[in-house]
């Protein structure tokens, strides 16, 4: 009796008869200002795909890929988005990480300049000034870049650069040359025009995994039914914005100010092409290859050391991924 007196109290204030059970509060830190390749994580929240999963999702704007490694690694975010060789290093220092989904399966690092200063070339960079943020994956990786180009790593000097300020910065000629990723490439064109030079990091033989999800090793241990529910949702909204990117746009747009969306809808063609390879159009969208990751672990161990080695098997995990879910390559434009 009690209870359907309570039921009636509470439909007569307008209030849940029964309390709705809240979802599993889980963080996931960005690896930087949310944009386009971000879009289908608030795509998702908006359409309550994670809260439908028992997750109460809050996404935190990231800093760089070492310090979302790092900030994951701790436990104090069960889930960020990382550089995969950056996530290497950290873990190599002690960062509890597991890399559950590739979102980049080509690396989007490239280096930027202006012809009109003098650069024409990696070979050029020597003397020169980049600029990028402290946490940034290609400062992170840039011994591995300088080895394989064929440059002195101390050849060149970095200026910290915040990620909105990278055009900026070359356009005054603070730095000669600007680390950015692909997504990027067509803000840089309309800009610079034919003044622009680039190269991309796999156009010198170096083609590591790119930006992926990672979450906590303990965290995945002990909640291996969230961190699957997670990243099935995490696969089904990139899929739904490959198909389909305005309403994933849209969201994002809606919770984040200051973008344009002209700019935002050509960074996601670009990303499309990042997430394509031989694994992801056949394994699963998010797919990570275990031959691709033992490279990408000699790549790190080669150029930068491991300060305490470990199995590279440990690092990633694609038994989360729904092998149903894609990547449609022909959604990308040639």
């Amino acid at each position: 009796m009690k209870r359907l007196q309570a039921a009636v109290v509470a439909l007569m204030l307008g209030l849940p008869a029964v309390p709705a059970s809240a979802g599993e509060a889980v963080n996931l830190i960005l690896n930087w200002t949310p944009t386009a390749d971000h879009a289908p994580y608030y795509y998702a929240k908006a359409q309550g795909w994670y809260e439908k999963a028992g997750i109460d999702l809050t996404i935190e704007t990231g800093k760089g890929s070492a310090v979302s490694a790092a900030k994951v690694g701790s436990g104090g975010s069960p889930f960020g988005v990382a550089d995969l060789a950056t996530m290497l290093v950290a873990k190599s220092k002690g960062a509890d990480t597991v890399a559950v989904m590739s979102v980049y399966a080509n690396t989007g690092q490239t280096f930027y300049w202006l012809k009109s200063y003098g650069v024409n070339g990696v070979k050029d960079f020597a003397g020169h000034k980049i600029g990028n943020p402290p946490g940034d994956a290609s400062r992170v990786m840039w011994p591995a870049f300088a080895k394989a180009a064929g440059i002195a790593p101390d050849a060149v000097g970095f200026v910290n650069v915040g990620p909105t300020a990278k055009i900026a910065a070359l356009k005054s000629h603070t730095v000669d040359i600007i680390s950015d990723f692909y997504n990027e490439h067509d803000l840089k064109v309309i800009e610079f025009g034919q003044d622009l030079g680039y190269v991309n990091w796999k156009d010198i033989g170096l083609n590591p995994y790119g930006n992926s999800l990672i979450v906590n090793g303990a965290y995945l241990q002990k909640n291996p039914k969230v961190v699957e529910d997670f990243v099935r949702v995490t696969q089904k909204a990139f899929a739904a914005c490959v198909a389909d990117v305005a309403p994933c746009l849209k969201a994002l747009l809606d919770q984040v100010s200051g973008l344009d969306q002209a700019n935002q809808e050509r960074q996601w063609e670009r990303i499309k092409f990042l997430m394509t390879d031989e694994f992801t159009t056949t394994k699963g969208l998010g797919w990570i290859d275990g031959e691709r990751m033992k490279k990408d672990y000699d790549l790190v161990q080669t150029y930068l050391g491991m300060e305490k080695p470990f199995d590279v098997t440990t690092a990633f995990t694609t038994k989360m991924l729904d092998p149903a879910i894609k990547m449609d390559a022909s959604k990308v434009k040639k």
